[in-house]
């Protein structure tokens, strides 16, 4: 099992960005996919999901990340996707996607909820 997030780099204030999790060793529909970020000194903070295909398949968020982070996914490519809108300096961190095999009434909103992580990618929004 392994995942790797990429896609990440320096974005003007207002832009947006979309981060890739590529899943290899099995198949990526069959786990809910989290996307998580950490800035220095903080915890990590979910940021946005998907479920597994058995469980619908459905993005899940929390209140505050809705509007601006929109997770989906590409089956074929076996890739999990976030698209990120209107950064700001407050989003600079590092992001991270994850597995777990959570049902679809729980997917998972804290990283501990998670198993099984990939490396993160750095995202700095800097005028």
């Amino acid at each position: 099992v392994q995942l790797q997030a990429s896609g990440g780099g320096s974005v003007r204030p207002g832009g947006s960005l979309r981060l890739s999790c590529a899943v290899s060793g099995f198949e990526s529909d069959r786990y809910n996919i989290g996307w998580f970020r950490q800035a220095p000194g903080k915890e990590r903070e979910f940021v946005g999901g998907i479920r597994r295909s058995g469980s619908g398949g459905r993005p899940y968020n929390t209140d505050s990340a809705k509007g601006r982070f929109t997770v989906s996914r590409d089956n074929a490519k076996n890739t999990v996707y976030l698209q990120v809108s209107s950064l700001s300096p407050e989003d600079t961190a590092v992001y991270y996607c994850a597995a777990n095999t959570r049902p679809s009434g729980t997917p998972g909103y804290n990283f501990y909820e998670y198993p099984s992580w990939g490396r993160g990618t750095q995202v700095t929004v800097s005028s």
